[in-house]
């Protein structure tokens, strides 16, 4: 048995501590905190570990509300006081930008924050019978394996799906196909909760009949998906309302599939929302472009001050998506959707959008090395709003912005989005420097 001080927390939210030289990372040890672990695995230049016994407790350091904390990998930081999660993750934030990108923001930010429990309103549950467990598992991977948890309960989505995840696991068990249904999407709208069974094999009739009575007693939608995530069908009931979210500060509803990307946290999305229209500051007449748009989570409200957005996303049946949203939300005329691969962008793809004078940028964690890159002379927006789900890669983009193309870094600030977990999702403000 070792003993360590924990320093910091690194950005998987493990205890950072130094002994005899060499950095170890110890789950579930907090700054500040005297721990005996147990090393789990060794490298030469660090180690990883797993904390035995505190010796001497954070001052915030709480009881996990998650019975299935420790166990389950869905949550990494349900020990530590959800206020200093917030301060930590914009601790994470600050030293990326300053280790890796060597850029400090003018500003920085007030956190985003929504509420800590309850708030996950999308979820993919990994199904998996295991006859060792007495019969069907049902929910997220155990922290740092392939295995299911053995959950009954989960503190971050929404009370009624918490209760149901017992009747899911007895629903699998009873269909035929139960080793053939891998997954379960869940997927809460405004007016209506979708759960999306993937099944390898079709049900019997038997099957169907299972599931549709499952969703008549918990009044959710039961869809299948056999292939791809756009061969998603209803099952039951036949009909019923779409899924849909609000944007009330911008008049907006944007409607989506159960399989598209949206948001898991709806309440601090809308606060995103908000700040990133106040950093943005789109205007009546400009001309913005919105990168990585998805279905139009950033474009309408930016439609919605009367600029002209032009949409860029990979996936075209997002594309298509927003273009409707775009439509049902009266907001065409001020809007383009392009499919298109920004992975590969170059500079005379950037020229070809035109005279752009703000950016939008929201990518998946691999960030947007390619479009900030891009960025040259012939396209060179005045203002870009960066929204960020890795602050790695904020913090490379950052440098290329900021040390390569003429930008100054006016501030950042950490949204989030994940509450329990290390997942930093964060918002900067770049603006090109004048003479």
């Amino acid at each position: 048995m070792s003993v360590a001080t924990i320093e910091s927390l690194d950005h998987e939210g493990r205890g950072v501590a130094h002994v005899d030289g060499k950095a170890v990372f110890i789950e579930g040890a907090l700054p500040g905190e005297t721990v005996e672990y147990t090393v789990q695995r060794q490298r030469p230049r660090y180690e990883l570990g797993q904390v035995t016994k505190v010796l001497r407790a954070s001052a915030q350091r709480v009881t996990p509300r998650c019975p299935h904390f420790g166990s389950c990998g869905g949550c990494s930081m349900q020990h530590l006081d959800s206020l200093a999660q917030t301060a930590i993750k914009q601790r994470v934030l600050e030293d990326a930008l300053r280790h890796v990108g060597k850029v400090r923001p003018a500003i920085v930010y007030p956190a985003i924050s929504g509420p800590a429990w309850g708030y996950r309103h999308r979820a993919r549950l990994t199904v998996r019978k295991v006859a060792s467990k007495g019969g069907v598992l049902v929910g997220f991977h155990e922290r740092r394996s392939s295995y299911v948890a053995d959950m009954s309960s989960c503190a971050v989505l929404p009370p009624k799906l918490s209760s149901m995840l017992p009747a899911m696991r007895e629903l699998v068990a009873s269909l035929s196909i139960a080793e053939r249904l891998p997954q379960i999407e869940i997927a809460v709208g405004e007016a209506t909760t979708v759960l999306v069974f993937r099944n390898l094999q079709a049900p019997t009739a038997a099957d169907e009949a299972r599931l549709a009575a499952f969703a008549d007693t918990w009044q959710v939608q039961a869809w299948l998906q056999p292939g791809g995530p756009d061969s998603i069908y209803r099952l039951h009931p036949a009909d019923g309302p779409g899924l849909s979210y609000d944007l009330p500060e911008f008049g907006v509803t944007m409607d989506f599939r159960a399989t598209d990307f949206t948001q898991v946290n709806v309440e601090v999305n809308r606060i995103l929302m908000r700040r990133s229209m106040q950093l943005l500051d789109p205007r009546p007449g400009e001309r913005i472009a919105d990168l990585f748009c998805g279905l139009g989570n950033f474009s309408l409200p930016i439609a919605r001050s009367g600029a002209r957005v032009i949409g860029i996303e990979g996936s075209e049946s997002l594309v298509l998506r927003a273009a409707e949203n775009a439509a049902r939300n009266g907001l065409s005329q001020l809007t383009e959707f392009h499919a298109a691969n920004l992975f590969d962008a170059t500079e005379d793809s950037m020229a070809a959008l035109g005279r752009l004078d703000k950016l939008l940028i929201d990518p998946p964690r691999e960030g947007a090395i390619a479009v900030v890159k891009a960025l040259g002379d012939r396209q060179s927006p005045q203002r870009i709003v960066y929204v960020s789900c890795n602050p790695a890669t904020l913090a490379r983009d950052s440098a290329v912005l900021v040390h390569e193309k003429g930008y100054r870094l006016v501030g950042a600030g950490i949204a989030n989005m994940f509450p329990q977990t290390s997942h930093v999702e964060s918002i900067a403000l770049f603006e090109r420097v004048t003479d």
